[in-house]
């Protein structure tokens, strides 16, 4: 008979929570983060910033910031819902797994904040973090089917969708109770997919009319 070695009593809460937190987390930046500075030109204060001393690092950052805040609070609700009410165990270090989130939800946020700088609409900019981030973290992440079960060709493209990373990092720390030794890789890319979503962000973000 097949035994499972980390979710014995085959509990779907202990495999759905730890995938939860990457869908809370880009749904912060899909809904909220993507509309920021689309919202600024839509409604015409962004004249009146540019007009302003503000450096565009200094917006950009501080439209990052709030969101950021609030993504982190949600993370610990769920971790803290997921253990308290649907008694999912937490093996592995809470340091790991909100660092992981940190990095994470850092990447996402400022990919909509991009989205939001170079679309300058917020429906526009809304519906492109919804299909750019949203629903391949939601069907290509292994969230909700196994990545092992796709086409080949589907599961080639999910290296590309940094919430597998997230994922794959978030149940190893809740289930398997396995540390960086094991799971450094997946931080390394959530890191390197963070500071590029910063780079473009900055960089896109041009404090004069077009």
């Amino acid at each position: 008979a097949p035994i499972a070695w980390y979710n014995r009593d085959l509990r779907s809460q202990n495999y759905i929570v730890p995938g939860i937190i990457a869908i809370v987390m880009v749904v912060i930046s899909a809904m909220l983060a993507s509309i920021t500075v689309a919202k600024e030109w839509e409604m015409g204060s962004m004249e009146q910033l540019i007009s302003t001393p503000v450096l565009a690092p200094e917006l950009v950052f501080g439209k990052f910031v709030p969101y950021f805040v609030i993504g982190m609070a949600d993370v610990a609700i769920a971790v803290a819902t997921g253990m308290l009410l649907f008694h999912v165990p937490l093996r592995g270090s809470p340091v790991l797994l909100f660092s992981g989130a940190a990095l994470f939800l850092t990447g996402a946020l400022f990919f909509g904040l991009m989205l939001s700088i170079v679309m300058k609409k917020m429906v526009i900019a809304h519906q492109i973090a919804v299909l750019g981030s949203y629903l391949p973290t939601l069907f290509l992440s292994g969230y909700v089917f196994g990545i092992d079960n796709m086409p080949k060709i589907i599961q080639y493209v999910t290296y590309i969708v940094p919430g597998r990373y997230f994922i794959a990092l978030s149940r190893g720390i809740f289930l398997k109770g396995i540390g960086l030794k094991i799971l450094w890789f997946d931080f390394l890319l959530l890191a390197l997919y963070a500071a590029l979503m910063v780079i473009i962000a900055n960089r896109k973000m041009k404090m004069k009319l077009e």
